[in-house]
């Protein structure tokens, strides 16, 4: 029989870390990137406020809002 200790143990090993691990990511990700205005800053607070939702709205939305470098075209002769 699992008691209540094994119980929380096996909560934070498949939901706490795969959890933390994205709120990690998406951070780095945000802090890497170019957002247009105050984005990065609203997108931080966001995923720092909202620790569980934050980051998957990010991945949803946000990604979509970042300002994307110019490639590099170069012309075939």
């Amino acid at each position: 029989m699992i008691g209540i200790g094994e119980l929380i143990i096996i909560l934070v090993l498949f939901l706490g870390i795969p959890q933390f691990i994205l709120f990690i990511v998406a951070l780095v990700d945000i802090l890497k990137s170019e957002f247009p205005g105050n984005d990065k800053l609203i997108w931080i607070l966001l995923i720092i406020f909202l620790p569980l939702l934050g980051p998957i709205l990010y991945f949803l939305i946000g990604r979509k809002n970042k300002i994307q470098p110019p490639s590099a075209y170069k012309p075939t002769t």
